[in-house]
C-alpha cells in the first residue's frame, strides 16, 4: 500500500511539474513577444520634441485643390471673389465614400484661375505666400478695402494600407495629422502587423522617399516623419510569423491546454 501511495504522490508531483513548466513557457513566450506588439515598449517618461518639421509649411504642387476665401468690409464686393472654379476632385472620406469637392485646382503648369486677377502661378509657393500675393493684388488694384484672404488645401489626404483593420484613403480637413492618428483612423494595426517595420512613402519634388519606421521605439516621437504630409502613404508590413497567427505562443495553446486538462484529470483520478 505504501508503494502504491508513493507512486501516486510521485505521479502527482510529476504532473504538477509539467503543468508548471507549460505555464511558465507560455508566460515567457508572451513576454518575449511584448516588444513586438506594444507601442513605445519600455520607453521612459520624458519630453520628446516632435516639432522638427511640424511648422515647416509645404509648397503647393500640381493637382492640389485650394479653397480661397476673401472677406472685406464691403461684403458685396468680396462676394465675387468667393466663387471658386467648380472643378470636381475625388476626396477619400473617413467613411470610404468618394465625394466631389470644388475649389481651385492647380493645373499642370502650376497655375489657378482667380476671379478678376486671372491666372496666378501658385506651384512652388506656400499657402501663406499665395495668401499674401492675393491680398496685395486686391489692395493695390483697389478692388477691395482691407481684404482678408484665407487659403486652405481641400484634398490633404493620407493613405493607410497593409496590416490595419480598415485600410483606406483619409481626407484631413485640419491639414495636420500624426502617423498615430492616421493608424487610429484605420482601426489600428492588427495582431499580424509588424510595428517594428512600418513603411512611409512620401513625395518630395519629383521623387518618392521610402522610410521605414519602428513604432515600438520612442524615437518616432521626435522623428520628422511623426507628422504626415499630404499624399503620404503608410504601409504596415505583416510579421514573418503571420502564417503561425503572429505568435509563437498561439500554436502551442491547444497543446498546452490538452496537457493541463490531462494532468488535472490524472491527479484527480489518482488521489
Amino acid at each position: 500500500m505504501k508503494i502504491i501511495k508513493n507512486n501516486k504522490l510521485n505521479f502527482k508531483n510529476l504532473s504538477l511539474k509539467y503543468v508548471s513548466g507549460f505555464l511558465l513557457l507560455i508566460l515567457f513566450a508572451s513576454c518575449g513577444n511584448m516588444k513586438k506588439s506594444t507601442y513605445f515598449y519600455e520607453a521612459p517618461d520624458s519630453i520628446y520634441n516632435s516639432s522638427i518639421n511640424e511648422n515647416v509649411e509645404d509648397t503647393l504642387r500640381e493637382n492640389d485643390l485650394l479653397s480661397i476665401s476673401v472677406s472685406s468690409v464691403n461684403k458685396e464686393a468680396a462676394e465675387m471673389f468667393n466663387t471658386s472654379n467648380q472643378v470636381g476632385a475625388n476626396s477619400g472620406m473617413v467613411s470610404g465614400v468618394l465625394s466631389q469637392a470644388s475649389g481651385y485646382l492647380i493645373d499642370k503648369r502650376g497655375f489657378i484661375r482667380f476671379p478678376v486677377l486671372g491666372e496666378i502661378e501658385v506651384q512652388g509657393r506656400t499657402k501663406d505666400e499665395v495668401r499674401d500675393y492675393i491680398t496685395t493684388a486686391l489692395t493695390e488694384q483697389k478692388l477691395l478695402l482691407n481684404p482678408i484672404v484665407d487659403v486652405r488645401i481641400l484634398n490633404f489626404r493620407v493613405s493607410v494600407l497593409g496590416e490595419v483593420l480598415r485600410p483606406n484613403v483619409f481626407t484631413v480637413p485640419s491639414e495636420k495629422i500624426s502617423i498615430l492618428e492616421a493608424l487610429s483612423l484605420a482601426g489600428d494595426i492588427t495582431i499580424y502587423g509588424n510595428k517594428e517595420r512600418v513603411s512611409l512613402i512620401r513625395e518630395v519634388g519629383e521623387n518618392k522617399v521610402l522610410q521605414h519606421l519602428d513604432l515600438t521605439s520612442s524615437d518616432i516621437l521626435s522623428s520628422p516623419y511623426f507628422y504626415l504630409k499630404s499624399n503620404d502613404v503608410i504601409y504596415v508590413e505583416p510579421r514573418p510569423s503571420k502564417a503561425a497567427e503572429a505568435s509563437v505562443v498561439r500554436p502551442w495553446i491547444p497543446v498546452a491546454l490538452s496537457v493541463v486538462s490531462l494532468a488535472i484529470i490524472s491527479i484527480v483520478n489518482f488521489r
